[in-house]
């Protein structure tokens, strides 16, 4: 079989574009090294759906975060996922960075976000009680929010799945060959073909564009660590809480999350190993003493619950890398989609998706295309009239396998047998946040363990983690 198009990565920018092509009447196939979805950028990123007030005017950046942030809510309802128009605040310490402020605004103007304002000192103490009395002002840019990347990008697949696309995951791509009429992908997993290829491989981008003969995009692994807190502290800020911005990015932030929880971060190091997402002592320190200039007076590491880090696909050029390869024709390119690449990936999915299918001539829509991926069970959101009829119908939702989050059996073998559904402990984890809660998960693996290989019918030893070698057991005893 020839598809219509292979897309190459199942970050939050592969699954929505292949969701959009799922539109036209083409065949699609979804195709991701790793054993889940958004195993990448977007399981460890800042998690910020940005207003657009920063990207320099006219850059494709600027242009897609601004359109992206706007659809935001629309594709978010859609696919039912958490999203919060909780705005974003951008602060002065002093009265020499004002300036910035003023730039920021006038960026953000220019870019088209809506409902800008620089705040007073008095303005800003009323919205955040507990940002730092050294603050002297900050831009407010009410459209801005956040939102759960891997929940999106597995909500994403889903429906694209649900619409047809083929999803393949544990497949990396080793070369290709390219054709008159179309390429063939070599793979650990054998050959795949494709008229078009969809490049959403993240920091390895440059890496698949090569294969192709296409030597313009250099893409450099930009590292950045976080701390996440417990839910007890989600509460000490309510807007996500900027600094001024450095060449090296957007700066430590500190903002709540959709679940409830605190994060702060990230770092910005650009590191050579684009497999290293270890953390430092020194990028750990850096984050924190950041955000206690924020907020000095809250954040304790007693209540950090996990400390992860994230790696950012910054390109040499400064821009997103978006359109046909110049040098490849049948290649298309979704390169280094850094910060505000979650923000803008709603934008970019529609805009890849229109450009493919008019590459191909394959401009007709689905009769029976349905955007919608319906609600999972969410068990802890429930009321006892809800909860107790739940449980009559099936037993498993009575049964508390993650005490921390509450989360169900029922729940967990939901997300075992949805679309694109869980394979390992990680892949619950993201899809139900059992493991998620204050005790991540020392409680609750073992029994999500003996779930997984009971629903996929296979050993104990063949769980893993989250896929490749990442066994939790290795043996019996007896």
């Amino acid at each position: 079989m020839i598809y219509d198009v292979a897309v190459i990565g199942a970050g939050i920018i592969g699954a929505l574009t292949a969701r959009e092509l799922a539109k036209y009447k083409l065949s699609a196939v979804l195709i991701e090294k790793c054993n889940d979805v958004a195993m990448g950028t977007t399981k460890a990123n800042s998690a910020i759906v940005h207003a657009g007030f920063d990207a320099v005017p006219g850059t494709k950046k600027a242009i897609f975060n601004v359109l992206g942030a706007e659809l935001m809510p629309k594709v978010t309802s859609e696919l039912s996922v958490p999203y919060r128009n909780n705005g974003s605040l951008v602060v002065a310490f002093s009265e020499e960075e004002l300036p910035e402020l003023q730039n920021l605004l006038e960026r953000g103007i220019k870019n088209g976000v809506k409902d800008l304002k620089i705040l007073s000192k008095e303005e800003l103490l009323e919205l955040e009680p507990n940002i730092s009395p050294e603050a002297v002002a900050a831009l407010h840019a009410p459209t801005a929010g956040i939102v759960c990347p891997y929940e999106f990008a597995i909500a994403a697949t889903e429906n694209a799945v649900t619409n047809v696309v083929e999803f393949i995951r544990n497949c990396e791509v080793k070369d290709v060959e390219v054709h008159d009429d179309y390429t063939t992908l070599i793979t650990n997993t054998g050959d795949i073909k494709a008229k078009v290829v969809v490049n959403a491989a993240g920091v390895f981008s440059d890496d698949i564009a090569r294969m192709f003969g296409d030597d313009t995009i250099n893409i450099v692994a930009r590292k950045g660590e976080y701390y996440l807190f417990d839910k007890a502290v989600g509460h000490v800020v309510f807007h996500t809480i900027f600094q001024c911005p450095t060449p090296m990015g957007k700066g430590v932030l500190v903002t709540p999350t959709v679940d409830g929880n605190l994060l702060i971060g990230p770092t910005a190091v650009d590191i050579e190993d684009k497999n290293d997402t270890s953390t430092t002592y020194e990028g750990l320190m850096e984050v924190l003493n950041k955000a206690h200039k924020s907020v000095p007076t809250i954040i304790n590491t007693r209540d950090a619950i996990t400390q992860f880090s994230g790696l950012r696909a910054h390109a040499k050029s400064g821009d997103f890398i978006i359109g046909f390869s110049e040098k490849a024709p049948s290649l298309y390119n979704l390169a280094g989609i850094e910060s505000p690449g979650l923000s803008a990936a709603p934008a970019i999915a529609v805009h890849a998706a229109q450009e493919v299918a008019n590459k191909l001539g394959l401009t007709e829509l689905k009769e029976d295309y349905n955007p919608i991926r319906p609600q999972p069970i969410r068990f802890r959101y429930l009321d006892d009239e809800e909860m107790a009829e739940l449980i009559k119908k099936d037993p498993r939702y009575g049964r508390i396998i993650c005490r921390c989050e509450t989360i169900t059996e029922g729940e967990i073998v939901e997300a075992i047998h949805a679309p694109a559904g869980a394979r390992d402990i990680d892949g619950v984890k993201r899809r139900t946040r059992a493991g998620m809660g204050r005790c991540q998960g020392g409680f609750c693996s073992s029994k999500v363990l003996e779930i997984l290989a009971r629903e996929l019918n296979i050993p104990y030893e063949e769980v893993t983690k989250e896929g490749g070698n990442s066994r939790i057991l290795y043996g019996r005893t007896k």
